[in-house]
């Protein structure tokens, strides 16, 4: 698989990255409902064998269980891929509600709690998940530029940053990179954000490229309707309520002769489309079966002609 450096770093990342957001499972408020270990981790074996080298997980995803799966399948690993984490949303042990913070002593215990549920001595890439409370930001990179100091961590990346946050965070420490939602149904990030990373050699890796799921073509009514109630996609993304719901699903369906007429899959053309742009280092695609992550993996390979991207642009823009 293709390979595209991390902004100033240096790192060779492959074009697509595995996700590990449902690996979570149910355990908290916006995990995507019950999922099996075993499905996880025969997933990021998959995603290893398809030639991905890095991955990305959170501290709250599944309120450490993320984590706690991918780091017993590390230990295994002669030689373990790039791991990308995150920091900056806390969880009461008791009433596993959700809180942010940025205060520095709070960064370096989760970093430590990170550590060890990985079970690495460094974490590759350890981002601000959220800018949140904003007040906080200086506080909280400030910390993760101690523990790159420390050598507990190799570099600095920010999630969800505007260009403003990003400014001020690089006034202390170098950011590697910027982890934005970016896909044909979600766009803000074109605006300023790409540019800026572009000029301040700043690796951008896009999340959530096949929106979360509704860009694959698989997802109807009846698909939504038969959701677990722990899915959040049920609960709380507008995408899958209507009035949104229909219309996503109306350019879904003017997207899909596209793909037809380039003999590949929906999900596939998607994610080609967001690595289309030159700022985008990696987009990070989850996956919660091993099946799910071969079937995107050859995306990465994937040159949309222009005439075919004149057209989507059409698409898109008509709402």
């Amino acid at each position: 698989m293709q390979t595209r450096t991390l902004g100033y770093t240096g790192e060779p990342l492959t074009a697509i990255g595995l996700g590990t957001w449902a690996h979570g499972g149910g355990h908290w408020a916006f995990g995507w409902g019950a999922q099996d270990d075993r499905e996880s981790s025969h997933a990021v074996q998959a995603a290893l064998d398809s030639g991905i080298n890095w991955i990305d997980t959170a501290a709250v995803y599944g309120l450490g269980h993320a984590e706690e799966v991918l780091g017993r399948l590390l230990k295994a690993m002669p030689e373990r891929p790039f791991v990308a984490t995150k920091c900056g949303i806390r969880w009461d042990e008791q009433s596993r509600k959700t809180y942010f913070s940025l205060k520095a002593d709070s960064v370096r215990a989760e970093c430590e709690a990170s550590l060890k549920r990985l079970g690495v001595e460094t974490i590759d890439l350890y981002q601000i998940h959220w800018p949140r409370p904003d007040e906080e930001i200086e506080e909280g990179w400030s910390a993760i530029a101690e523990l790159i100091r420390e050598g507990k961590v190799r570099y600095g990346g920010v999630s969800n940053f505007s260009v403003e946050q990003m400014e001020r965070a690089r006034k202390i420490h170098p950011v590697a990179s910027l982890q934005p939602p970016y896909s044909m149904l979600e766009r803000d990030v074109e605006k300023e954000q790409l540019a800026y990373c572009a000029e301040h050699d700043i690796g951008v890796i896009a999340y959530s490229p096949l929106q979360k799921g509704l860009l694959t073509g698989k997802i109807d009514r009846a698909y939504v309707d038969a959701m677990d109630e722990t899915d959040h996609r049920k609960t709380r993304d507008s995408m899958f309520r209507e009035p949104e719901f229909s219309r996503i699903l109306g350019k879904v369906k003017r997207l899909k002769p596209i793909a037809e007429r380039l003999g590949i899959t929906l999900a596939q053309l998607a994610v080609a489309w967001v690595l289309r742009r030159p700022e985008v280092t990696a987009a990070i695609v989850g996956a919660r079966r091993p099946d799910q992550i071969r079937g995107i993996a050859p995306a990465a390979e994937i040159a949309v002609p222009d005439k075919d991207l004149a057209e989507i642009e059409v698409l898109l823009e008509d709402s």
